[in-house]
């Protein structure tokens, strides 16, 4: 196992993407309206794609539309994300950091906590928002859609435990849906929901959250006692 340079045990913080470090709700219900139309679908009510953003794309779009026609969820699918693409290149402002997510993170990464990524965004994607953002720096390892299983299954998780070498018992999940917080369970590690993203504290406490915190700041004094560098 690594150990920082003062031999302390290396900590792994773990975060969602979308919903959590992004505020990305606009841009996903936008594409999705656009690759529905394209495919005369209608429309689907946009408090339902949040419901199942965080899930991979193909199941995600499954659940939104009707049963009828979700043999067409992989076609629907390439088709948002090409809108998606198209919606980012069209706007200064697609997908922006939620107020204070840049400062906690940099306060993490300073203090010696290790930084991850483990999302139902593509790599493409996901690479692209945080270079826009000035953020891939603070952290060293990411998981993605392309890389295995999504969420609620374990993998990603169990992957950026084995690629940082950290003990499950040394690495937290942080997150803004049900999905993160049984993602966390299923690999063993603690989870602490936020409450600014898609998914209602009822539902993250439901789903194993140790905790629910209302700002960064209250994320980073939760960490902290916990033992956490921040």
């Amino acid at each position: 196992m690594n150990t920082p340079r003062n031999g302390a045990r290396d900590r792994l913080v773990l975060f969602d993407f979308d919903g959590t470090l992004v505020d990305s709700q606009r841009s996903i219900v936008d594409a999705f309206a656009a690759a529905c139309r394209e495919h005369d679908l209608g429309d689907v009510d946009p408090r339902a794609i949040r419901r199942f953003i965080g899930l991979p794309l193909a199941v995600a779009i499954a659940e939104c539309v009707p049963e009828r026609h979700r043999e067409r969820a992989a076609a629907l699918a390439e088709s948002y994300k090409q809108a998606h693409r198209s919606l980012a290149a069209g706007s200064a402002d697609h997908d922006p950091l939620f107020p204070g997510a840049s400062a906690a993170l940099h306060v993490l990464s300073g203090a010696g906590a290790l930084l991850g990524i483990a999302t139902g965004k593509g790599r493409r994607g996901l690479t692209a928002t945080l270079e826009k953002h000035g953020l891939s720096r603070h952290f060293v390892v990411l998981r993605t859609a392309d890389d295995g299983p999504g969420k609620p299954d374990p993998f990603m998780a169990i992957s950026a435990l084995d690629a940082t070498g950290v003990h499950k018992d040394d690495a937290i999940m942080v997150g803004d849906t049900a999905f993160d917080m049984q993602m966390a369970r299923n690999a063993g590690i603690a989870a602490i929901g936020v409450g600014w993203g898609y998914h209602g504290e009822d539902d993250l406490m439901a789903a194993g959250a140790e905790s629910v915190v209302p700002t960064f700041d209250t994320l980073l004094a939760t960490l902290r006692r916990r033992g956490f560098p921040a």
